[in-house]
């Protein structure tokens, strides 16, 4: 397999220049994951647009769908990206961990969510009515369903393009989970 390198902003189209230059104004750096988005003259643009896209969900929601779906697709890179970002979002690293396995004890609409989206991820899309059932009586609606896919879907993009390209992780490697 030939390795996929992660673009310099001297190697990408100018679109993806003015991407670049938002993203480090934003974040401070671009991340590898993105960066090597921009190998395309679209891919990088139109999954920002998605991932900026609006959603009935906080920031603290998505990382629950995004530690759960990262976890059961495996994926060390946004598992890593998005343990930092949950800190940021005020979880501990005891709820991060707990979240990885599709639980969140510490909250029961949380768990809701943490289960609803482990289950679509791991049963790729055919989840059963009792976990529908719970994120419902959690307080969610239709409308969080169809967000909640949303996400699922955007999380599930990263995970297969890291796995698929193996670029170099530039967040804090996120703490091995040992499942029972």
């Amino acid at each position: 397999m030939s390795t996929f390198n992660v673009p310099t902003k001297n190697e990408v189209s100018e679109n993806n220049k003015a991407i670049f230059n938002q993203l480090e104004k934003g974040l401070g750096f671009v991340p590898n994951l993105y960066a090597s988005f921009a190998q395309s003259e679209t891919a990088l643009a139109n999954f920002l647009a998605l991932g900026n896209s609006k959603t009935s969900f906080s920031a603290k929601e998505k990382e629950v769908i995004n530690l759960a779906v990262s976890q059961v697709n495996e994926c060390i890179y946004c598992l890593s990206a998005h343990t930092a970002i949950a800190k940021m979002n005020g979880f501990t690293e005891d709820q991060i961990l707990e979240l990885r396995t599709g639980n969140a004890s510490f909250n029961s609409k949380l768990d809701a969510l943490s289960k609803f989206a482990k289950s679509v991820s791991f049963n790729s899309g055919a989840t059963n009515k009792e976990v529908i059932e719970n994120f419902y009586n959690a307080g969610y609606n239709k409308g969080s369903l169809a967000d909640a896919i949303l996400l699922i879907g955007e999380i599930t993009i990263t995970n297969y393009f890291h796995k698929t390209t193996e670029v170099p992780v530039d967040f804090p490697i996120a703490q091995s989970l040992e499942l029972v």
